[in-house]
């Protein structure tokens, strides 16, 4: 894939064009099981840069100079500075390259897209694109984060001092998760999660939720017609089910 610039050469489409099917939500819903499902029920279905090397290569290198940058919220910061210019965000970014069809197939997938901003502008503006929304609550999402390794996952944790003192001070927590639940995060260690592991990921769920609100992505895209629109509870549904689905509907949309 490429940004604009020189005329397409005969392979080459713009995104904007073609019949993506785009993934929706936040880290730690399930996306990875509907990629898996999709791709398994389309063997030439491609799979494009995920939104990491997209945010990367389009937000994030040319506001630092080239320097790479790890941690979520520096990641974030500059994301969200990229939305004040760019307010469709990744969908914006994703539907401004062009790609070679040869290479990527006429009708990819793409993982994906966050929030309402991103799936109102995308579902507006690209009307060839189709999207899968997979949804958890957040304190779930706490818990897969720990049960993955994933090198990417990374924010500065803190040190030491009590779990749950050090939860409740995290800015913007209790507009995510409840006193209750932050007992709940909290006892996780006592279940043999390491104390900072479980800060580091609570504070990874914050600060994505600070910049994205997936229940209004979810809302918005159920108003959408059934064959461009799929919205799912990885919670009410097991992998099995998730996969089932996704196939369902990639099969009744093509």
């Amino acid at each position: 894939m490429r940004a604009p610039g020189a005329p397409p050469a005969p392979r080459e489409r713009a995104l904007a064009a073609l019949p993506l099917t785009v993934l929706v939500g936040v880290t730690g819903v399930g996306k990875s099981t509907a990629l898996a499902a999709l791709t398994g029920a389309d063997a030439g279905m491609r799979v494009l840069p995920d939104r990491r090397e997209v945010t990367d290569a389009v937000m994030i290198l040319p506001a630092t100079g080239g320097v790479p940058v790890r941690d979520r919220e520096d990641r974030f910061r500059l994301t969200a500075a990229y939305r004040q210019s760019h307010p469709g965000g990744m969908a914006q970014a994703l539907g401004s390259l062009i790609a070679d069809v040869n290479h990527w197939g006429d009708a990819p997938v793409f993982d994906g897209l966050r929030g309402l901003e991103e799936v109102q502008y995308a579902a507006a503006t690209f009307p060839a694109w189709r999207f899968v929304a997979l949804g958890a609550p957040d304190a779930v999402r706490v818990r897969r984060l720990l049960g993955r390794a994933d090198a990417f996952d990374q924010v500065g944790a803190g040190g030491g001092g009590a779990l749950r003192e050090e939860l409740a001070a995290l800015t913007g927590v209790d507009a995510v998760f409840s006193p209750a639940e932050l007992d709940d995060l909290a006892a996780l260690a006592q279940a043999g999660f390491a104390p900072a592991d479980v800060l580091a990921k609570v504070k990874i769920v914050v600060s994505e939720r600070r910049n994205y609100d997936p229940a209004a992505a979810e809302a918005f895209l159920r108003t959408l017609p059934p064959a461009r629109a799929l919205v799912l509870d990885t919670v009410a549904l097991d992998p099995a089910g998730v996969a089932a689905a996704v196939r369902a509907w990639a099969g009744g949309a093509a």
